[in-house]
């Protein structure tokens, strides 16, 4: 009788989509492939992504989150007040803020040197990869992607809301 039971259940696990069970990915810089995880990471996202940042002035990855906003995915982003107050972060900042996606700065801490997105609360992206040009080109750097794993994600979710109530929204300066 159990070998019946048994059956169904392995019928339908192997009918479940290969998205459906958690798998892990990792990359490396400046050998290329860091850069083009997170960029996958983000254009996976079909609801939502949170994003925790240090540095936030890489070009690809604004584009991808902007990408996603058109997309119709609910985007919000908190980074380090203190530690993106260049010309360059100024920019990418008033870029995401001037296309609707709400970004706040955080200066609670000495440094906010989160790294993480979380996407469609399943997926977590994180490492010492910050979201800049350096990370990408010129730095040693790791990404692990750790896919549709709810509980991961929901852990990181809470910390980010946490970081988000403690920012300030970020006006654009043009």
């Amino acid at each position: 009788m159990k070998k019946y039971l048994l059956a169904p259940i392995i019928a339908f696990s192997l009918a479940l989509p290969a998205w459906a069970f958690p798998s892990v990915d990792v990359a490396f810089s400046p050998e290329a492939g860091a850069e083009a995880l997170v960029l996958k990471t983000i254009d996976s996202a079909r609801q939502s992504i949170r994003m925790a940042a240090y540095s936030f002035t890489s070009p690809q990855v604004m584009r991808k989150l902007l990408d996603a906003k058109r997309r119709g995915v609910d985007v919000q982003i908190v980074i380090d007040a203190k530690g993106n107050k260049s010309k360059a972060s100024k920019a990418a900042m008033n870029l995401v803020v001037n296309a609707g996606i709400p970004l706040r700065t955080i200066s609670t801490y000495a440094i906010h040197h989160d790294k993480y997105i979380v996407v469609d609360g399943r997926t977590v992206e994180t490492g010492s990869f910050n979201y800049s040009q350096g990370a990408a080109k010129k730095n040693s750097e790791n990404v692990i992607v750790i896919w549709n794993n709810p509980d991961v994600a929901a852990d990181y979710l809470k910390h980010w809301e946490s970081r988000w109530e403690q920012g300030v929204p970020w006006r654009s300066e043009y």
